[in-house]
């Protein structure tokens, strides 16, 4: 099973990899990128800038990283009653990524924001 956010990479992304295959693909906005508010489509530094303050304080017009936990959480749970033992595919966005590695691996958010990007092909994490 794969679980797409419903943002337009994230859906081209799906499309390139598993359109018109039999894996069954799923869209799910709890994966969407955290929403930005105001600073939505500014350059990364001026978010950059912003991350720590927004751990629990929302962006402008928009969402906190906790929220984007709360988020994650849920789609944890209904991925765990719903694919239990099974592998499920998740393509998401950084957030996601950080709040998958907060809630399943224990990593304390400020760390996760704080760290440099390091893209690798894809990250495994067990429920």
């Amino acid at each position: 099973m794969v679980y797409t956010s419903d943002l337009g990479r994230a859906l081209e992304t799906a499309e390139l990899a598993f359109g018109g295959s039999e894996v069954p693909v799923q869209v799910d906005a709890r994966l969407r990128e955290c929403d930005y508010g105001e600073l939505n489509g500014h350059p990364v530094a001026e978010i950059d800038a912003e991350r720590l303050r927004r751990i629990e304080e929302p962006f402008p017009g928009g969402e906190s990283y906790r929220d984007v936990i709360a988020r994650t959480r849920s789609f944890l749970d209904d991925v765990r009653a719903r694919h239990q033992g099974e592998r499920v595919l998740a393509i998401a966005h950084s957030a996601n990524r950080w709040a998958l590695q907060h809630l399943l691996e224990g990593t304390p958010l400020e760390e996760l924001i704080a760290a440099p990007f390091d893209w690798q092909p894809g990250w495994e994490f067990r429920l």
